[in-house]
């Protein structure tokens, strides 16, 4: 009696650890084939870049490929979609970004619900916009801007590559927070030819987009839209020293089809986490001016609910609806 009931106890155990077992060897295994990142923006979108280092990164890293399909249109709507509909098994990843965040309010009627269809992976990178204006503006610095602003109201023109885009919402929330009234010009295309002969007076841009007209000064950097100073822009200070609170950073990170095995997913975060800390790869980070944002998966989690949340009380402020 006592012998079946050890032999009861033993195989007991043993069955408790099977799910266990080949949970590890699922992690284990993983990747077997190729994994695309889908990117909802067109090629040499800032998206697509991104998205290009860590696939080549983790490409080397896991002994598979990792590779990018663009799937452009709806404002990454597409692309997210397309990962959402995907197999949950860790073999399609989206290139997310801020973007996806801002839609989640700003797109009404979308046939899905980011935070609830996906699993967050892993945070990739943040990088600040520049407050800039044209030279000819008698602006210096932050206070100048809002001072002149409201002397002015209705009269400045600020750029954005569109709306919902990350210069948007920046100049929204500047907008928001300020009192101030600048008015929005969207653009199809870069918009610096307008803003170099000033037919647009000001924008909210991604440094890397601007960085050389500003250091030929073509165009005078105000201050930067992250909470502190950027590397790439010594000497110009954040809007959050004028305006506390303010922070419009541009960031990315990794998602997968919601019930990815978790296994799967912690695999994939800690592998993105590691690179993050590699010299080579924050080296080549930097150079696009921007700056490693790991984190781990529940913290990535909270970080995207927090940031829908924010995003979300802007596009209401401002009436936006989709172009």
């Amino acid at each position: 009696m006592i012998l079946r009931r050890r032999q009861f106890l033993t195989l007991a155990a043993g069955a408790v650890a099977l799910p266990a077992v080949a949970r590890i060897a699922r992690a284990d295994s993983y990747p077997s084939r190729p994994v695309r990142i889908i990117v909802g923006f067109p090629p040499g979108a800032a998206t697509d870049v991104v998205a290009r280092v860590m696939a080549d990164a983790l490409s080397r890293k896991l002994g598979q490929q990792f590779f990018v399909e663009n799937r452009p249109g709806g404002a990454s709507n597409v692309g997210a979609e397309t990962m959402i509909k995907a197999a949950p098994d860790g073999y399609t990843l989206l290139a997310m970004t801020v973007t996806n965040a801002v839609n989640a309010t700003l797109y009404a009627n979308l046939s899905f619900d980011f935070l609830r269809d996906t699993a967050p992976v892993a945070g990739t990178i943040r990088s600040a916009n520049v407050l800039e204006v044209n030279p000819a503006l008698p602006i210096k610095t932050v206070p100048e801007f809002i001072a002149y602003a409201k002397a002015n109201p209705g009269k400045l023109n600020y750029a954005s590559l569109g709306i919902g885009t990350a210069p948007n919402m920046a100049a929204e929330l500047f907008k928001m927070m300020t009192g101030i009234d600048i008015v929005h010009v969207p653009y199809k295309s870069f918009y610096m030819p307008d803003l170099l002969s000033n037919q647009v007076q000001c924008a909210f841009t991604p440094i890397p987009l601007t960085i050389g007209v500003i250091r030929d000064g073509k165009m005078r950097a105000v201050a930067v839209t992250s909470t502190t100073p950027s590397a790439a822009l010594p000497g110009i200070p954040p809007i959050a020293q004028f305006v506390p609170g303010y922070e419009a950073n541009i960031w990315h990170g990794l998602a997968a089809p919601k019930n990815t095995p978790a296994e799967i997913v912690d695999k994939l975060n800690a592998t993105v986490n590691a690179l993050l800390a590699d010299p080579a790869i924050k080296a080549r980070l930097t150079n696009l001016g921007a700056e490693p944002m790991p984190f781990g998966v529940a913290d990535y989690r909270k970080f995207i609910v927090e940031q829908i949340e924010k995003w979300g009380k802007v596009v209401k402020f401002a009436g936006m609806k989709p172009a």
